[in-house]
C-alpha cells in the first residue's frame, strides 16, 4: 500500500512540478537571451533551499530552480518524512520505496511521462541516496542478525531459520521488482544477504547440537539450491553452484559416518587390520596377531549373518527416513549414496581378507548379489 501511494505521490509531483516551472519561466522570462540579466537579479535566499541542488548549466535555470525550492520548502521534509512511515510500516519498505524513486527517476514509468522538473530531478536525487542509505542498513542489520543467529542446542533436523528468512526475503523482492529493471542495489544486498546465511550454516559444524550436523547442513544447502533453481537470479548463480557442492559434501560426510553402523565390529576389525599393515606388518603375517587372528576373524563374522545384515540396514534406512524433512525429498539420495558407501565397505573386508586371509577359506556370510538384493527389497517396501 505504501508503494503504491508513493507511486501516485510522485507521479502527480512530476506534472505539478513541471507546469510551476514553465509558468516560472514564461512569467519572468527566463531562459529568454534578452532578459536573463534579469533572471540573475531574482532575489531568493540560498538558504531557503532544502537540500544541495547540482550546479545547473544556465543562470536561468538555477533562478528557477531557487524559485522552486522556495514555494515548494516544505517538499523535501516531507517526503523524508514519507519514507520513515513507510520503513515502518514493513519490514521491508524501504525496498518498496528504492525501487519506486529508481523507477521514477529513471523514467521506468514509461515512455508517455512527462519528463520532470530539473528541481524536481534534485529533489529526488537527494531522497533517493536516503532510500539507498536506508536500504544498506536494513540489509545490514538483516544480515547481522542471520549471522548471530544460533539454532538451539535441541532442534530437530530440518531447514533453519536463516534459510527461511533468506528464501522470504527473494521471494519478496522479486515480486517488488516484478515490474521494475532497477537491480543494481538489489543484487548487491542479496550477495550479501546469500553470504551471511552459508556463514550462519557453516557455524554449525562448531555448534554443540545434538543432532547430526551433516544432516541439517546437507538439507538446508540442498533446499537453496532448489529454490535458487526455481528463479533466474544472475547475480546469485556462483551461490547456487556452491549450495550443491556442499550438499553434495555433506552427504558424503554423513553416509562416511553412519554406513559402518550394520557392521560396526567388522569395521573395527578391518580398520585395526589396516593399521597393522600400515605400521609395516606383512600381509601374510598379520593373521599371526593376536588381535587379528583368523578365530578373531570368525568371531566376528559369526556376528553378521545375511538376515542380521537386512535387519540392521533396515533399522538404518528408517532411521534415516526418520530425521530426513520429508519435503526436501533427499531419502533417495542419501539411500543411494549409503548404498555405495556400503557395497564398497564390504568389497574392501573381502579384498583384505584374500590379502591377509589367503588359503583359510573365511568369507562373509553374504555376498554382493546378496547385499544388492537387501537394498533393493528394502527401497521397494518402504
Amino acid at each position: 500500500v505504501s508503494q503504491q501511494v508513493l507511486e501516485q505521490v510522485l507521479s502527480e509531483l512530476q506534472p505539478l512540478c513541471t507546469s510551476e516551472q514553465q509558468f516560472l519561466q514564461e512569467f519572468f522570462w527566463l531562459g529568454c537571451d534578452s532578459v536573463e540579466l534579469q533572471a540573475l537579479e531574482v532575489r531568493v535566499s540560498p538558504m531557503s533551499s532544502p537540500g544541495p541542488l547540482p550546479s545547473l548549466a544556465h543562470p536561468w535555470e538555477e533562478a528557477t530552480s531557487q524559485l522552486l525550492s522556495e514555494i515548494f520548502s516544505c517538499l523535501e521534509p516531507e517526503l523524508r518524512a514519507f519514507l520513515d512511515v513507510c520503513n515502518k510500516v514493513h519490514p521491508l519498505g524501504c525496498l518498496q520505496v528504492l525501487v519506486t524513486l529508481s523507477d521514477s527517476m529513471f523514467g521506468t514509468w514509461g515512455p508517455s511521462s512527462a519528463p520532470p522538473s530539473s528541481f524536481l530531478d534534485a529533489l529526488l536525487g537527494n531522497v533517493l541516496l536516503l532510500a539507498k542509505s536506508n536500504f544498506n542498513k536494513c540489509i545490514g542489520t538483516l544480515c547481522k542478525e542471520i549471522e548471530e543467529t544460533r539454532p538451539p542446542s535441541r532442534m530437530r533436523e530440518g531447514i533453519l531459520s536463516c534459510v527461511s528468512r533468506f528464501q522470504e526475503f527473494l521471494a519478496f523482492s522479486e515480486e517488488v521488482l516484478r515490474t521494475s529493471q532497477c537491480r543494481g542495489e538489489l543484487d548487491k544486498a542479496l550477495l550479501r544477504l546469500a553470504s551471511s546465511v552459508f556463514s550462519s550454516i557453516n557455524s554449525l559444524s562448531s555448534a554443540n547440537l545434538k543432532v547430526n550436523t551433516d544432516m541439517v547442513m546437507m538439507e538446508n544447502f540442498h533446499h537453496i539450491h532448489n529454490f535458487l533453481c526455481q528463479r533466474n537470479i544472475p547475480c546469485l548463480e556462483g551461490k547456487k553452484r556452491e549450495a550443491k557442492q556442499r550438499s553434495r559434501e555433506h552427504i558424503e560426510k554423513y553416509v562416511t559416518t553412519y554406513v559402518g553402523q550394520p557392521l560396526e565390529r567388522l569395521k573395527h576389525f578391518f580398520e585395526g587390520v589396516k593399521a597393522c599393515l600400515a605400521q609395516g606388518v606383512k600381509e601374510e603375517e598379520v593373521s599371526f596377531q593376536l588381535a587379528y587372528s583368523k578365530q578373531e576373524l570368525r568371531k566376528v563374522i559369526e556376528k553378521y549373518p545375511g538376515k542380521e545384515v537386512k535387519r540392521a540396514l533396515d533399522t538404518l534406512y528408517r532411521t534415516i527416513h526418520k530425521l530426513l524433512s520429508p519435503e526436501e525429498n533427499l531419502l533417495p539420495v542419501v539411500w543411494q549414496a549409503m548404498e555405495q558407501g556400503f557395497i564398497w565397505q564390504c568389497r574392501e573386508f573381502e579384498d583384505l581378507i584374500q590379502r591377509c586371509y589367503t588359503g583359510t577359506g573365511i568369507a562373509l556370510d553374504f555376498t554382493m548379489e546378496d547385499l544388492l538384493s537387501y537394498f533393493n527389497s528394502i527401497t521397494t517396501s518402504n
